[in-house]
């Protein structure tokens, strides 16, 4: 079995990074999950997580769509709450996205909702976009296991 890569490697690699697409997936209750249905096709679902210090995790109930999906293939990308971008685009703090596999745990003793399937995200990337200084350009700084961060401008 492969290792895992956990919020917590995210967090020691790159603390800066890690804290700003927390503070985005914080900044709402509603993330978008992207799932692959069973002939391949995407499925989105509106979800909440958890980023912890160590992990991401996410809880669905048992007879979901999105829990089957995750069941047969634990592929999946999720995307921070969507907020209405301000006028002035040098004051947008970004979107963030995260991918990987969901593996499943135990319901952690933190959680307080219903009984279900509880996973943990083994993060394969981590995505940041926001604008550039000035706001002439945009920054996507992707991380991944092994590589690191990247940044890429697009304008």
């Amino acid at each position: 079995m492969t290792e895992r890569t956990s919020w917590a490697d995210v967090r020691a690699a790159d603390p800066a990074f890690a804290e700003a697409v927390a503070a985005l997936f914080d900044a709402g209750t509603n993330k978008v999950l992207a799932t692959l249905r069973a002939d391949g096709s995407p499925r989105v679902s509106g979800t909440e997580l958890v980023i912890d210090e160590q992990q991401v995790t996410l809880g669905m109930m048992p007879r979901s769509l999105k829990a089957r999906d995750v069941l047969r293939d634990p592929r999946v990308a999720i995307h921070s709450p969507t907020l209405e971008p301000p006028t002035d685009l040098t004051t947008w703090a970004g979107d963030a996205k995260l991918a990987g596999r969901l593996v499943p745990i135990a319901k952690p003793a933190d959680q307080t909702g219903p009984d279900g399937l509880y996973f943990a995200l083994d993060i394969t990337e981590v995505v940041l976009t926001r604008m550039a200084e000035g706001a002439e350009e945009l920054l996507v700084e992707s991380w991944h296991p092994g590589r690191g961060r990247r940044t890429r401008r697009v304008s």
